[in-house]
Formats: C-alpha cells, sequence, structure tokens
C-alpha cells in the first residue's frame, strides 16, 4: 500500500513524535531553565521546584507517546510489520490527540499547546485511515 494518504499519514504522525520528544526534552531535562519554565506559564523558580517531579513524569509520557508513533512508523515501512504498525502508531497518536482534548478541556487558555500537541497526529489518524480505506 503506498499512497499520498500513506505518506502524508506518516509525516505528520513523525511531526508528532518529534514533538512530543521535544515536549519531553523540556519537561524532563531542561525543566529548571527559566527560560522552559515560563514557557509553560510558570511564575518562579520555586515553582518550577514545585511541580519539577510532575513534569518529569509528564514528559515521559510524551516520549513513550513519540517512540510508540516512531517503531509504528518503522514496522509499516518494513511491509511484514504492517498491520501492526498502523494499530501501534494510530494509537500512538490517538492517544496525543485525546491527551490534546483533555489540555484543552481542562484550560481552555492552553489552546495554542493543545493545537501544538494535537493536530499533527489527529491530522495523521486521519490520513492513515484514508490510506487504509482506500487500500
Amino acid at each position: 500500500m503506498t499512497s499520498a494518504f500513506l505518506i502524508l499519514g506518516a509525516v505528520f504522525i513523525a511531526i508528532a513524535a518529534l514533538i512530543h520528544l521535544y515536549i519531553f526534552f523540556l519537561e524532563s531535562v531542561v525543566w529548571t531553565r527559566p527560560s522552559t519554565w515560563k514557557l509553560f506559564g510558570l511564575k518562579s523558580q520555586s515553582e518550577a521546584e514545585i511541580v519539577k517531579p510532575m513534569a518529569y513524569n509528564q514528559g515521559f509520557y510524551n516520549v513513550f507517546l513519540g517512540v510508540g508513533a516512531g517503531i509504528g512508523l518503522i514496522m509499516i515501512g518494513s511491509g511484514n510489520l504492517a498491520q501492526a504498525g498502523f494499530a501501534l502508531a494510530l494509537f500512538a497518536a490517538g492517544s496525543m490527540a485525546l491527551a490534546a482534548l483533555v489540555l484543552i478541556t481542562s484550560s481552555p487558555r492552553l489552546a495554542r499547546s493543545a493545537a501544538i500537541q494535537g493536530v499533527a497526529p489527529l491530522l495523521g489518524i486521519l490520513f492513515l485511515a484514508l490510506a487504509i480505506a482506500l487500500g
């Protein structure tokens, strides 16, 4: 199955994976840098220290989703494991999109962050679903 929809879906899921790997880097590696915690709306180093364990943990959720999406794409490309790859990539992308929905419903002021986190995986899901449906 090679189609424009498959390629577009793979590209958007790859972008989503990279975004989530970057979020992991921010939340779990460089969280205490002022430029990072300010990006997340915190006002002081002490606030950053208070939420550091939660950010660290959340960062790992993001890395797991990003890696899962990437492994799914590799499996799709391998041919022999394509069905399992579609399942894994769609699960990871679906989790990313739903997490973005949770973010915006929990705090509408974070709509921009939710869009950054959720639009690419949502487009990836759409295009991979079209690729599967149209064969």
